[in-house]
């Protein structure tokens, strides 16, 4: 059905969006813009926070600094390396996708490519994807722009319409959408109201059904 596999990170390989945006938030707090953790999320989840610089500097009347920046990603690391679970069935998927495209997946997030090759590696993945780690910090644009999946893409070589996306966010699956991919909506809450609006082509609940869309006979 398809020719590659390219995973987004967190929330889809692992749950790590409720300890990376609860450091974030606390850190805003101390910064003294207060929010709540499902307000963190809102306006957060799916995004690089230097995206956000603009709005952070508006909202904390202080510079975004580097030293800043640096300085959150080294207590969110404090915190992952603690707490960070994998998704549910999420290593399984990822294996039967290797299998079923001959090693042709790839991780594409929007996050910094430390995080995701440590998390990767906490949970045991890295293995199955190598170097075929991707960040849209290293690209011209980060998520929604497409540039992340395209990079991935054209690693594998392999046409990006040929090419199953798999997100959680709406500002993911508008860049694999963007960058001419089918996309998946992994919605583990049961509902697709994350992606109302954007032409996924299927919104599913739990990984086990993408491990059985490459287990399937009819895939083979």
């Amino acid at each position: 059905m398809f020719d590659a596999v390219l995973f987004d990170c967190d929330g889809v390989l692992v749950d790590s969006e409720p300890i990376t945006n609860g450091v974030l938030r606390e850190v805003l707090n101390e910064s003294g813009w207060p929010l709540t953790q499902a307000e963190c999320m809102d306006i957060f989840i799916g995004k690089a926070v230097r995206d956000e610089r603009a709005r952070i500097e508006a909202e904390t009347g202080k510079p975004f600094t580097e030293e800043w920046l640096q300085a959150f990603y080294a207590r969110r690391n404090v915190r992952l390396l603690a707490e960070l679970q994998a998704v549910q069935g999420a290593a399984e998927a990822v294996t039967a996708a290797h299998r079923h495209v001959a090693g042709r997946i790839a991780c594409a997030s929007g996050a910094d490519r430390p995080k995701v090759v440590m998390q990767l590696d906490l949970v045991g993945m890295l293995p199955l994807f190598g170097e075929r780690v991707f960040s849209g910090h290293d690209q011209p644009r980060s998520k929604p722009a497409p540039d992340v999946y395209l990079a991935a893409a054209a690693h594998l070589g392999v046409d990006p319409a040929r090419c199953l996306v798999v997100e959680d966010t709406a500002t993911g699956a508008q860049a694999g959408l963007a960058a001419g991919a089918t996309v998946w909506g992994y919605c583990p809450q049961g509902h697709g109201r994350a992606f109302e609006g954007l032409p996924v082509a299927r919104v599913f609940g739990h990984m086990d059904e993408l491990r059985e869309l490459f287990t399937a006979p009819l895939a083979r």
